[in-house]
């Protein structure tokens, strides 16, 4: 309950741009639903008028007492449907604008959009004479105003159109009842409670706003975070790691992080593809690519960034991940074994080398204050580019550092050393393991 009021009394709380922007065109995208039912509203209240004006002239002697004009209540109606017409013109043209509504306007709309079932009852009270009009359906239209007035998702607008329909209802029955009989008291009570439950409803229904606000709130800020991580992290993270990374909400600040840092390349994938079409090229790429990072994902790995024919791929970052270097050795053997199903059947065959390296990263969000990416810098990422490049020396397809070597420790019995390599970039030779 506290909390409920804490929404109440502090609607526009302190949140990011973007989730105003969004959540302003949504209030205002609601607020056009309400307008449109209105006018339905309106319209359908013109047309049973009319109806039973043609159809039913006995009815209306019996009720009204041929009392009322159905001229005037035909202007009512038409100016109600021009002056709606208005407002959603406006709405329309401050969405194309991304400018809200002034919050004085949207006041003013609701007194003069409540006081339409007024000027009707006035109508009313004039033929059937204050008793029966108080009784009659007219005083139920305060209702319709009332339950739309939830779409605006203000508890003060819709209390505030409460306190109008209330007020000018009460004030009715207080200007009329005399004429009844100007020596007795106003039956005060009588009209005073039905009024109160025509507030009630007002304030129930910015309760109902409130609640339907939150929900709109909750939706665009998952909504956000997804747009966030996407673009930290790129489309080609799988949903099932967007969702830990909205969950556990990851750490995107710099830090220093241990991590497995994998390479992958197509072997001679440029020259090939010289000779094939655009579209061959990326159907080729696209297929291999989908199998590849299927295996990254159940692996606990996410690819960080695509590099042509190739891509970054990161394990123990943005979150924390138990024994990286086994998770990327395990990734990669059963990537090269998948290669040989992509290639079953292929005119194009395809031969991919892949580099590992475990070691520590600057890991954060890096660019322009427009437009950053998460990504990983440092030796660590060097040393594993570089050793993915040593596949084309070695003839292999799976170079890994001495760190992932020492960490898989009896897991990696069928490592290979090529002992200390000379590695470009480098002033000492390193030493370098070939898996199978």
């Amino acid at each position: 309950m506290i909390e409920f009021w804490r929404e109440i009394v502090r609607p526009h709380e302190q949140v990011s741009k973007d989730f105003e922007h969004m959540f302003m065109r949504e209030v205002m995208r609601e607020e056009l639903v309400r307008v449109r039912a209105l006018i339905i509203v309106a319209i359908v209240i013109l047309f049973i008028v009319a109806l039973t004006h043609a159809l039913f002239p006995d009815v209306v002697q019996r009720v009204w007492h041929n009392g009322v004009n159905p001229n005037s209540i035909y202007v009512i109606l038409m100016v109600f449907v021009l002056f709606e017409l208005f407002v959603y013109r406006t709405i329309r043209h401050h969405l194309k604008l991304d400018r809200d509504l002034p919050v004085y306007r949207r006041y003013i709309g609701a007194l003069i959009e409540t006081s339409m079932p007024t000027l009707l009852l006035s109508l009313q009270v004039e033929s059937m004479g204050p008793v029966r009009a108080l009784g009659f359906v007219m005083p139920l239209v305060y209702f319709i105003f009332v339950i739309l007035s939830t779409l605006r998702l203000d508890f003060w607008l819709s209390t505030f159109t409460g306190f109008v329909a209330a007020v000018e209802l009460f004030a009715m029955a207080m200007y009329y009842k005399p004429l009844i009989n100007p020596d007795s008291e106003p039956e005060l009570y009588y009209h005073l409670s039905r009024s109160m439950i025509l507030f009630t409803c007002g304030v129930l229904a910015g309760a109902v706003g409130v609640q339907l606000r939150r929900g709109f709130a909750a939706s665009i800020r998952a909504a956000t975070a997804r747009d966030r991580v996407t673009n930290l992290f790129g489309q080609h993270v799988s949903p099932q790691v967007v969702e830990r990374l909205i969950t556990e909400g990851a750490n995107t600040q710099s830090d220093i992080r241990r991590v497995a840092v994998m390479f992958v390349d197509f072997r001679s994938f440029t020259a090939a593809a010289r000779s094939r079409s655009p579209q061959d090229v990326v159907d080729r790429l696209d297929g291999a690519f989908a199998v590849l990072v299927e295996i990254l994902d159940r692996h606990g790995g996410i690819v960080n960034k695509f590099l042509g024919d190739g891509f970054l791929a990161l394990f123990g970052a943005p979150f924390e991940a138990t024994e990286a270097p086994h998770r990327a050795v395990a990734a990669a053997r059963e990537m090269l074994l998948a290669m040989d199903d992509i290639n079953d059947g292929a005119s194009w065959p395809l031969r991919i080398g892949i580099g590992i390296h475990f070691g520590e990263v600057v890991a954060g969000n890096i660019g322009s204050p427009r437009r950053k990416e998460y990504t990983v810098i440092g030796d660590t990422v060097n040393f594993a580019s570089r050793l993915e490049a040593l596949n084309k020396d070695f003839n292999s397809q799976l170079l890994v550092s001495a760190s992932v070597r020492d960490a898989l420790g009896e897991a990696c019995s069928d490592a290979v050393s090529l002992g200390e390599v000379a590695v470009r970039g480098y002033d000492r030779p390193m030493a370098v393991w070939q898996l199978g």
